[in-house]
């Protein structure tokens, strides 16, 4: 993939038996994946690109490579914490010393930046299938919740392990996790323990759609074949549905109707309709015309 060579810790890649679907795999095997500050940027850059540049792709595959799909935080990256180690100071005041005011106000962009990084995902055109395998934990967590669907095979390992490190988790499963699967009992306690939890617990609370069965073969495959049918459908309809059901998780009913009417009565004015009205009366498959890449200054 042309976006490939740009990336360090990133592996973008298609396949010709898939012309539609973009596959970007997490590429840190020898760390399991855990992700440090410069994959964090990456992780950010390739998705505010990835269905942006008329290259025709239609939908993602997020991966990882090696043994699992995301070991967390690389917490030897000191750059995580460059702005809240403390520091060997006397106790008295100290201009050259920041205060933590101004420790608090310098770090928070930071914070804004990981967060930014993962909700490109969510903000990404086309939709986000993750394909799971054995350890997905803390900022693993964090970055599939992006995630439009998830899959996992049978020995995937989840844990919101940010507790157990001595903090809250601050960019993105405390907001998104609950939207997921409910404010329940059971999802606090997943929370508040760092516990881990398993694939089989994962699909009961509805974090997954689907388990694969034992090989990692099977995973991608089950995942390639969620893929190939959202890609088959009209791009306007997939964009314009993503968009509206991320609106309307954190609108109301009323506020989603309207952003629907809003959006519809444009984009229904595609050739696309038309095309696929002819699909769902049994004509052969049609191609849909691609999407032009986004203008940009």
């Amino acid at each position: 993939h042309p976006l490939d060579e740009k990336f360090s810790y990133l592996s973008i890649s298609y396949h010709q038996s898939l012309p539609f679907v973009t596959v970007v795999a997490l590429n840190r095997p020898k760390k399991r994946n855990a992700i440090n500050g410069q994959m964090w940027r990456e992780i950010g850059d390739a998705f505010r690109s990835l269905g942006t540049t008329g290259d025709g792709c239609r939908c993602v595959l997020l991966t990882g490579s090696g043994k699992g799909f995301c070991g967390g935080i690389d917490i030897t990256d000191e750059k995580f914490f460059s702005g809240i180690i403390e520091s060997n100071a006397d106790d008295d005041i100290d201009a050259s010393q920041p205060d933590t005011a101004r420790k608090s106000i310098a770090f928070y962009p930071q914070i804004l930046q990981m967060q930014a990084a993962f909700t490109a995902l969510e903000e990404c055109p086309v939709p986000v299938v993750a394909a799971i395998h054995g350890a997905c934990v803390g900022a693993g967590v964090d970055l599939v919740c992006c995630a439009d669907v998830r899959v996992c095979s049978p020995d995937s390992k989840f844990s919101i392990r940010e507790v157990r490190l001595g903090l809250a988790a601050d960019v993105g499963t405390l907001q998104r996790f609950p939207k997921l699967v409910g404010f329940g009992s059971r999802v606090r306690e997943l929370c508040l323990t760092g516990d881990d939890f398993s694939a089989d617990d994962a699909l009961k609370i509805g974090f997954v759609s689907r388990i694969s069965n034992r090989t990692n073969g099977d995973l991608i495959n089950a995942a390639n074949d969620i893929c190939q049918r959202i890609s088959r459908n009209s791009p306007i309809a997939v964009t314009v549905t993503k968009a509206s059901l991320n609106y309307s998780r954190d609108h109301t009913v009323t506020e989603g109707l309207r952003d629907i009417a809003l959006r519809n009565s444009s984009s229904l004015m595609s050739e696309d309709l038309v095309k696929s009205f002819m699909m769902s009366g049994g004509a052969a498959a049609i191609q849909f015309a691609p999407m032009q890449s986004h203008s940009r200054l």
